[in-house]
């Protein structure tokens, strides 16, 4: 039941289509005979007879039959195309006859893709049987919109097709637009929890309503009734005692037209009580109403109780007022009525005991003169929340006291019939409290920031002495000429192997600052630590035995390998001192799993590989268990450990997305989780390309741009470059090696430090990347937030400290890499 207004008038549309049919029916009759007329002229003037010229549209009769302004005409051939076209056509389509002169107009401009199977099938019947079934399809404008319209075709005798196009558009958009109505209706009639129905009165000769007849009933309806199954029934039938004041109140909005609105009960009905809203709906004489219904039983039953306890109101509301003026007057909290601007109507006694202000210095006033400067604009904010009906639950501002100090109030506030009923507790106490534990705890934290600093530094400068001892002491020796070959070898040993310990050292580091340039990759948890446990035997010793456990499945992440496989060594290493050289180790592998909350640190569901490493060691206390990660943390022996391999673990599972936890207790040995995100598995494009080790020497005049600021490093790489045959061209900046590559393109690489003044390597080689796609970009790099966040984007990466056999093997794999690529485009 749509109203007539939600659309077009789809009557008075119908009546014009109508009218617009039979016009067509007629001028198709006349077009038939001035068609034939048309074609025996042709003819003639093809026996050498002379005519006026022109098409089939342009005959005088035919042109007359077709003189409507809503029915278009064409003439068309078989494949399509538009011969001929009447004015209307043309203004419904959007083209020109120049366009129409031109062959513009076929059935692929005019057609859309859907339609294109129901023009060729018009086709088909115009060929098989001369004459087309009327269709409704769409059609194209010229300028891409489209229009309804409803067409017939004929054949013609000459073998062309005359169709008869209506613009129907307006009639389909009235018909969506019910369509609408009636859905939005429907949807209306279904959901709606008040009762709904619609009916149709009988009336006695006498012009009394006598029944009424059930013609649609929503399903809140029986909910409502109690009535099932009422659509088609008689209301007598259902309920033969429903009393007559319904049917006459129905009866009137029926016949006059006029709506009302009532609330009247029901006794038929199991003595329920009804608001009702009735109003007539379809032509009059129809005699249907509909009507909109709740029951309020159950508000009239607390009615009716109300009434039965305002016979004792008086003295229940005596008794409340004096037990409120009690509360009143003894409460120690701050209570107070005001209206619904905040001006107080009455405050009890406890304003003057908290704040020394007398009731009357307060009542007739707002509370702005009371109100810290600072919590003016929240306290009007709200009130004003209050004067939209919400309470206030929580709400804290400071009032200025007699005295000249401000108390901290909690508030509690209720809208009531246009005033505020509110009770405010002073806690400023509780709040200095509260400020005092947070600075201490703050300060505590200050401490525990400051000595773990201390002991950072301190492990630092501890072990870097001891390896520059090492160093001083090798290259004291020497410097002496006369020393043996064999003890200059072993010292040069000595300070090689004293700077890999110092680069391990600064990697655990920057490892557990979750600085360190990870070069993540694909792989799979479950071989990698089979393969890891093939080789802790040797970490282990005989008599700990190993033990793995993992699924038949592949379990993938995305991580740095090497500081995979060097965390689960670290891990191993912490199980065997824990389990002093004896018992049983287990690694075990579990795919799928959630990460739990660790250290404060929320839980997440990932997939997350969890990799665990179970011994039967000692066990920790939770003193211990608090501090395991802390960086040179350590419970071993002076000596013993650096107390870096569990920070290294720890700063290697944060910066891969991941966690590590840890429980244990005495005496029942450890448990060690580390939590990495599951990947994909990698396809074969993922995996990396073999490396060349561009062991091979510089070819004579390949020529290297080396980027470096720090003068001392810049020289002595430049004299390493020189030493490996390359020819080595030293700038200090980002900025300068451009400039020399604009001028002088022919470099075989590029050697660039990451962390520089200005423009960085990351970015130098992002820029050299546009300007000379091919040219090698090798960078290097001791520590750089940059590539731990985000990576080296692609570039090789070598880390600081390096060795000449390492920077040449990386130049002539890179090289050589430019030129394969070079002879494999051409």
């Amino acid at each position: 039941m749509a109203d007539p207004g939600d659309g077009p008038d789809l009557a008075a549309e119908n009546a014009r289509l109508r009218a617009a049919l039979a016009a067509a029916e007629q001028a198709r009759a006349k077009a038939e005979a001035a068609t034939e007329a048309a074609l025996d002229e042709a003819a003639l003037a093809r026996a050498g007879r002379p005519r006026d010229g022109g098409g089939v549209l342009t005959d005088p009769r035919l042109h007359a039959a077709l003189d409507i302004e809503t029915v278009g005409a064409i003439v068309f051939d078989m494949a399509g195309r538009v011969r001929e076209a009447n004015d209307t056509f043309l203004a419904m389509s959007g083209y020109r006859r120049e366009d129409l002169d031109r062959g513009r107009l076929t059935g692929a401009t005019l057609v859309p893709p859907e339609w294109q199977a129901t023009s060729r099938r018009v086709i088909a019947e115009l060929q098989a049987r001369g004459r087309s079934d009327s269709t409704e399809r769409e059609y194209l404008r010229r300028d891409g919109s489209r229009f309804w319209g409803l067409c017939a075709a004929t054949r013609l005798a000459e073998g062309t097709g005359f169709e008869f196009i209506i613009d129907i558009t307006a009639r389909r958009e009235a018909e969506e637009a019910l369509r609408r109505s009636e859905a939005r209706y429907r949807t209306l009639f279904e959901a709606i929890d008040a009762g709904f129905c619609v009916v149709a009165l009988r009336f006695t000769a006498e012009g009394r309503a006598e029944d009424y007849r059930f013609l649609e009933v929503n399903p809140a309806f029986a909910r409502q009734t109690g009535l099932d199954d009422a659509a088609g029934c008689w209301m007598r039938d259902l309920a033969p005692d429903h009393e007559q004041h319904w049917f006459d109140l129905y009866g009137r909005v029926a016949l006059t037209g006029e709506s009302v609105r009532f609330v009247k009960p029901a006794q038929a009905l199991g003595e329920r009580w009804y608001e009702v809203y009735a109003f007539r709906v379809d032509p009059p004489e129809a005699r249907h109403v509909a009507i909109l219904f709740n029951d309020i039983t159950a508000r009239r039953r607390l009615e009716d109780a109300l009434r039965g306890l305002n016979e004792t109101l008086e003295r229940q509301v005596a008794a409340r007022t004096a037990e409120r003026d009690r509360i009143w007057q003894v409460s120690r909290d701050m209570l107070g009525v005001a209206d619904a601007d905040g001006v107080w109507l009455s405050v009890n006694p406890a304003w003057t005991a908290i704040l020394g202000w007398e009731p009357a210095e307060v009542v007739g006033r707002t509370s702005a003169w009371l109100e810290h400067p600072d919590d003016q604009d929240r306290t009007r904010s709200e009130i004003r929340h209050l004067g939209t009906g919400e309470p206030t639950t929580s709400f804290e501002n400071r009032f200025r006291t007699r005295d000249g100090g401000y108390r901290t109030l909690s508030w509690r506030a209720v809208p009531f019939e246009g005033s505020l009923y509110c009770v405010a507790r002073d806690v400023t106490e509780q709040r200095e409290r509260a400020q005092r534990l947070l600075q201490a705890e703050e300060a505590l934290r200050q401490s525990q920031k400051m000595e773990a600093v201390g002991q950072l530094t301190g492990g630092v400068a501890h072990d870097f002495n001891n390896l520059l001892t090492i160093i001083r002491s090798s290259v004291d020796f020497l410097r002496r000429p006369e020393l043996p070959e064999a003890r200059k070898r072993r010292y040069l040993d000595a300070v090689s192997d004293t700077v890999d310990r110092a680069a391990k050292l600064t990697g655990q580091l920057l490892a557990f600052a979750r600085r360190q340039a990870l070069a993540p990759e694909v792989f799979d948890v479950v071989a990698r630590l089979q393969g890891v446990a093939d080789m802790l035997d040797t970490v282990t010793g005989a008599r700990i035995r190993v033990v793995t456990e993992g699924p038949d499945r592949p379990c993938f992440v995305r991580a740095d390998l090497s500081q995979f496989e060097t965390a689960l060594i670290n891990m191993a290493v912490n199980a065997r001192d824990a389990m002093e050289g004896e018992g049983t180790l287990t690694l075990a592998v579990a795919c799928g799993a959630e990460k739990p909350e660790i250290r404060g640190h929320a839980a997440a569901t990932g997939p997350f590989a969890a990799i665990a490493l179970t011994d039967t060691g000692t066990g920790m206390t939770p003193a211990v268990i608090e501090r395991i990660f802390e960086p040179f943390f350590t419970t071993k022996e002076v000596g013993k450990g650096t107390g870096l391999g569990l920070s290294q673990v720890f700063g290697f599972a944060k910066q891969s997305g991941g966690d590590v936890d840890v429980t244990s207790r005495p005496g029942e040995g450890s448990t060690f989780v580390l939590y990495l995100p599951e990947a994909a598995a990698p396809t074969d494009a993922d995996r990396p390309a073999p490396v060349d080790e561009g062991l091979a020497p510089a070819r004579a005049g390949q020529r290297v741009l080396l980027v470096e600021d720090n003068v001392g490093v810049g020289r002595f790489a430049a004299q390493i470059l020189t030493d490996l045959g390359y020819v080595a061209t030293w700038v200090t900046n980002a900025e300068a090696a451009l400039d020399v590559l604009a001028q002088d393109a022919a470099y075989d690489a590029v050697f660039s430090d990451v962390v520089m003044p200005g423009m960085g390597g990351i970015e130098l080689g992002k820029v050299l990347r546009r300007r000379h796609p091919g040219l090698p970009v090798i960078l290097t790099s001791g520590y750089s937030h940059v590539l731990a966040q985000e990576g080296s984007h692609g570039f090789p990466l070598l880390h600081k400290p390096y060795s000449a056999e390492q920077l040449s093997r990386m130049l002539a794999g890179a090289i050589g890499q430019r030129r394969r690529d070079v002879v494999a485009a051409t």
